[in-house]
């Protein structure tokens, strides 16, 4: 397993090798010109000139992309040209919100998913079978702006029990004090015991979770469902149930642990498809989030942020790439 793992992480470094060269260049041979978002729009051409030998933007590209590799080699992801903050900083504060937001809805779709995929494939071909895969084809193929806006249209404007938007209320946060301990808001609510922003965080984040919820409930249900129908088919189901074994054992004990590795595929790449393509969900409930920080950053082509969230993707795609083929290597099957 180690040198498994070993190997599985020397091929990781060179995919985000090859993702870091393709997204600088690409920035970089955009039309665009970052040393008046540095400098400012009413600079001067000698400010401009300055701004520019300062972002090192005189240089050739391949000695650019030099200096580049070895600042991040430091764990430097540059300087935001609009707001000159550094980006690994505006990251760490735009990050939480949408790993919050992106936690719950998977621990939902696992909540939900499993169960539904699991009992659909018992009811194969029956009433319960054909809703489970109808709600799992609408959930993955709905549009998220459409799910969202409804949404907001249905519990906030007509039946006014769920805010529109945002983290929290502006009453919140004028009568008590957000808490960082973590980032995640709802988790330093109960670490502070702050359990009056506890509740507004929490019927706040309700309607984006869902909504961002949605694809992965109908993609576990459905792949539950597909491996579970494989398996039930096996010979040592059959001699289980010949023993007497309940079906509630067979399905929960046997034959689920022996579907999950393909279901855990699956659903570590939609978390990281997720976890970096919440930016039309943050935008319709104003959520501040990484979604809201790589709009604008794309927007103002802003190379630093948009060079800093890609990392931060590919990071993430990779780790839970790693975590789903560790899992799947757990099955003694596997290692044979």
């Amino acid at each position: 397993m180690t040198k498994y793992i070993f190997k599985r992480l020397l091929s990781s470094i060179l995919v985000l090798l090859g993702v870091v060269t393709i997204t600088f260049f690409i920035s970089r041979v955009i039309p665009s010109n970052p040393a008046t978002k540095w400098a400012g729009t009413r600079a001067t051409a000698e400010q401009l000139a300055a701004a520019r030998a300062e972002l090192g933007l005189d240089d050739p590209l391949p000695v650019q992309y030099v200096h580049y590799l070895e600042d991040l080699l430091h764990g430097d992801l540059g300087v935001n040209y609009s707001t000159k903050q550094s980006v690994s900083v505006e990251l760490a504060t735009y990050v939480p919100a949408t790993l919050e937001l992106v936690l719950l809805a998977f621990l939902l779709a696992i909540i939900i998913g499993i169960p539904l995929g699991i009992y659909s494939a018992k009811k194969k071909d029956r009433l319960l079978d054909h809703g489970v895969r109808f709600f799992s084809i609408g959930a993955v193929s709905l549009p998220t702006f459409w799910v969202a806006l409804f949404f907001q249209l249905i519990f906030y404007k007509l039946l006014n029990i769920l805010p529109i938007g945002g983290r929290v209320s502006a009453m919140a946060t004028i009568f008590n004090s957000m808490p960082h301990v973590t980032g995640l808001l709802l988790l330093d609510c109960l670490l502070t015991g702050n359990f009056t922003m506890f509740r507004d965080a929490l019927l706040h984040i309700i309607l984006p979770c869902i909504t961002v919820s949605l694809y992965p409930i109908g993609l576990v249900a459905r792949m539950t469902r597909s491996a579970l129908l494989e398996i039930l088919g096996e010979d040592y189901i059959t001699a289980g149930r010949s023993y007497g074994l309940t079906e509630f054992k067979i399905l929960w004990k046997y034959a689920l642990k022996n579907s999950l590795g393909a279901t855990a595929t699956d659903v570590a790449l939609s978390m990281g498809y997720t976890l970096t393509n919440t930016f039309l969900v943050e935008s319709i409930f104003s959520w501040p989030g990484i979604g809201s920080y790589i709009s604008t950053a794309v927007t103002t082509l802003n190379f630093p942020a948009i060079m800093g969230v890609t990392i931060f993707g590919a990071c993430s795609y990779i780790i839970l790439n790693l975590l789903a083929d560790i899992i799947i290597a757990l099955d003694p099957r596997i290692r044979l």
